[in-house]
């Protein structure tokens, strides 16, 4: 049986899952969920109650996107991660760095006050500074190939993008080698089919119920 991927359509830790599946050319099938509503199903599979989830088989329900990530890796080969057991070791701390900046992201996107954006704002990017002068000079964060980071980065990026098409972020614009990265990663075809079509005005609806400072400033 195919692999099944528990999924909200907006989460950003599901699509690093779903651009290693597609990058992997793993077969597996997509099942969207509504996290204001969890079904009981999810909620007994899912001991944090939350996505994304990737039913192995009928007993066996992995969660977490590195966790998830990592076994994909391991178990279809080759491998994304690098063979020597530090520079792995150093790619998985900016995966869990990223898991962090999308934190930030995601506060920055839902807040209503100057306050609170202002706080997030700075978080974020001070993160994505520290980011900047650790990648490498491209295309991909550790130069000629696609890693997990890439993976974990990737979503985002996409949003970076999308939030700066709707209110100018200078500070986005003046990280040149992110701004660089994110443009390879976005062009990848794995990347591009990971959301659904017509993702940014999804982010753009979200944005609005949400009564994101954003889109008031726009």
């Amino acid at each position: 049986m195919p692999l099944e991927l528990i999924s909200f359509p907006l989460c950003p830790y599901v699509q690093r899952s779903v651009i290693t599946l597609l990058h992997k050319e793993v077969l597996f099938t997509l099942t969207h969920i509504d996290l204001a509503h969890k079904p009981d199903w999810f909620l007994q599979i899912s001991p944090m109650g939350k996505v994304p989830c990737l039913r192995v088989d009928d007993d066996v329900v992995l969660f977490e996107s590195q966790v998830i990530n990592e076994y994909l890796d391991e178990t279809t080969p080759p491998p994304l991660h690098p063979a020597d057991p530090l520079e792995r070791a150093r790619h998985r701390s900016w995966i869990a760095f990223g898991g962090e900046a999308l934190g930030d992201q995601f506060q920055m996107m839902v807040a209503q006050g100057e306050e609170r954006f202002t706080a997030a704002h700075r978080q974020l990017f001070e993160k994505l500074e520290r980011l900047e002068a650790a990648a490498s000079d491209g295309p991909f964060f550790a130069g000629e190939s696609f890693s997990l980071v890439d993976a974990a980065y990737a979503p985002l990026f996409m949003r970076m993008e999308i939030l700066h098409s709707l209110r100018p972020l200078p500070r986005w614009e003046s990280l040149g080698k992110l701004r660089r990265w994110a443009a390879h990663l976005l062009e990848l075809p794995e990347v591009a089919a990971s959301v659904q079509p017509g993702f940014p005005e999804q982010i753009r609806n979200y944005l609005s119920e949400k009564g994101s400072l954003l889109l008031r400033s726009a």
